[in-house]
């Protein structure tokens, strides 16, 4: 029976429910008597994970496309600017190791390849014993401007514009309640707090399959009866109680290749009411794992991801108490199991999942709500419109999300590889057995040249060809230019990008005010409206 797609089921909040069906929503007109009927079940007695404070810039579209301001998000979720990921001693561990991917692309990126020259610089600058310059801070802008703790725009900018391009650190307990008034007031989801308690199937014995479940036709419910629908989403996190449970699709570990397990994390209150907001992510590599930073407006979120194969939970316990201080002992400390890796397809029938129900990987990059960003995008924009198309749109959702999965082990994984650190986890993960096949295709061919967007071949990609350029040559790889020569050739572009850069920064520094700065004044007078 060809149905036609009139209402889709979310079961599960938290972000990645309320993130889903306001795309859905506000692509669909649910807000009005034609539009796509949206309905999401939720549970009472289920808290929420309360992970994933980091966002990619994606999250600017994401929230335009719900109609959200951004100005009232700022507000509301305690949100601040986030401009990268700086990385401390990752190489080797010295007080003075640190890199940054930041989110602006390296000058005249597309036009020349600005890696060549300044690796040339580079080993010039070296032999006449002169200081050397991180690959990101001569390439680009926006590290200068984390350094100093200074914010991506001014309170003169519209909302979403910007100086530099910028993402957000965000409460996620608070923008998840943020995005459930949004959807309901503005947007026309209807909203259902209740328990789940069993999954109603079609027969499907007229397709001579034995072997899989018939299409979902509704949830039974503790209070509300069965709630049917066209196309049921599944955002019940870890237990993955449709996807999982029901049609039984297995999960693909991948704890041979990240070894992350375990994340201890506290909420640090500043020390006063106007203490910095760094600009950045800051993640420190430490002898087990490593500690991510991030500052909101009202606190830091602290935590270390650690393997409990290298470390027992008391010694990194241990550890996060020496990087957080004094205040330590005042905190409630919670404990986080991470197993690493995603389900084998992530559309079953008109069943998918979304968040951490079709994967979770180390919050290394803060993948975890991009994924949800774009699963929740593509669910959207391509909607099936009857059950006859649908499996046609899931082959197309499989294929792409396992792309996706896959590359972000990839670029995860890189992070590691070139540590020159001597711990038994950071040795571990330069083991080539547990370095994906695909990764180490791509280390040889930049032996001899920097990463290229002709690298990636799919529209899908995730990080692009500079996201790759920041981190190698911010862990010291080096690429052999020498049987290559003419890459050098265009020297003088080359050279008035890296002085355009350093007028960038000039300027920058002179004309943005700090990260505290700028959330002070949103929260008293908000942006100008697009």
């Amino acid at each position: 029976m060809n149905k036609l797609t009139k209402t889709v089921v979310i079961v599960g909040g938290g972000i990645a429910g309320w993130l889903t069906a306001g795309r859905l929503a506000a692509k669909h007109k649910s807000n009005t008597e034609q539009g796509l009927k949206v309905i999401l079940i939720e549970s009472a007695n289920i808290p929420a994970v309360g992970v994933g404070e980091g966002t990619w810039p994606t999250m600017r579209s994401t929230l335009r496309a719900l109609g959200i301001s951004e100005s009232d998000f700022i507000r509301e979720c305690e949100a601040s600017f986030k401009q990268g990921a700086k990385f401390a001693k990752w190489f080797d561990g010295t007080e003075d190791d640190f890199y940054y991917h930041p989110l602006v692309l390296p000058q005249g990126f597309g036009k020349t390849d600005l890696a060549a020259h300044w690796l040339a610089k580079q080993a010039q600058t070296k032999q006449n014993h002169s200081h050397v310059n991180s690959f990101s801070n001569d390439v680009c802008f926006q590290e200068a401007i984390c350094e100093q703790g200074l914010a991506p725009k001014t309170i003169r900018h519209a909302e979403f514009a910007d100086v530099a391009n910028y993402a957000y650190h965000l409460d996620s307990a608070k923008f998840a309640v943020f995005l459930q008034k949004h959807c309901q007031k503005k947007l026309g989801v209807t909203h259902i707090v209740d328990d789940v308690t069993g999954v109603n199937c079609a027969d499907n014995s007229a397709n001579n399959d034995t072997t899989n479940k018939g299409d979902i036709l509704s949830v039974s419910t503790e209070n509300n009866g069965d709630i049917a629908g066209e196309l049921f989403v599944d955002c019940t996190g870890f237990s993955s109680l449709l996807l999982g449970k029901h049609y039984q699709v297995p999960f693909k570990k991948c704890d041979d290749i990240l070894f992350i397990d375990t994340a201890l994390a506290v909420q640090v209150p500043y020390d006063s009411a106007d203490s910095p907001i760094a600009s950045h992510t800051i993640s420190t590599g430490q002898e087990a794992g490593w500690i991510w930073d991030i500052g909101l407006q009202h606190r830091r979120g602290v935590g270390y991801v650690y393997s409990s194969k290298h470390s027992t939970e008391a010694e990194a316990r241990a550890v996060l108490a020496t990087y957080v201080g004094d205040k330590f002992a005042s905190l409630n400390v919670r404990k986080i199991p991470i197993v690493s890796g995603h389900r084998e397809k992530f559309w079953q029938n008109n069943c998918v999942a979304v968040g951490l129900s079709a994967g979770f990987l180390e919050p290394l990059e803060a993948s975890a709500l991009v994924m949800v960003e774009l699963a929740a995008q593509m669910i959207s924009e391509q909607l099936p419109a009857s059950r006859e198309v649908m499996d046609v749109v899931a082959k197309r959702f499989n294929e792409t999300a396992l792309y996706r999965w896959d590359r972000i082990i990839d670029f995860l994984k890189l992070h590691y590889i070139l540590s020159e650190r001597t711990e038994p986890f950071w040795s571990d993960n330069r083991d080539p057995t547990t370095i994906p096949q695909s990764l180490q295709d791509l280390m040889t061919e930049w032996q001899y040249r920097a990463p290229a967007d002709h690298d990636f071949t799919s529209n899908n990609e995730v990080f692009p060809a500079a996201s790759y350029q920041y981190v190698l040559y911010g862990m010291h790889f080096k690429s052999d230019y020498c049987h290559t020569p003419y890459a050098l050739d265009d020297g003088e572009f080359a050279n008035s990008q890296f002085m355009k850069n350093k007028q960038l920064i000039d300027k920058a520094l002179s004309s943005l005010p700090s990260n505290r700065e700028l959330l002070d004044k949103i929260k008293s007078y908000g942006f100008s409206r697009i």
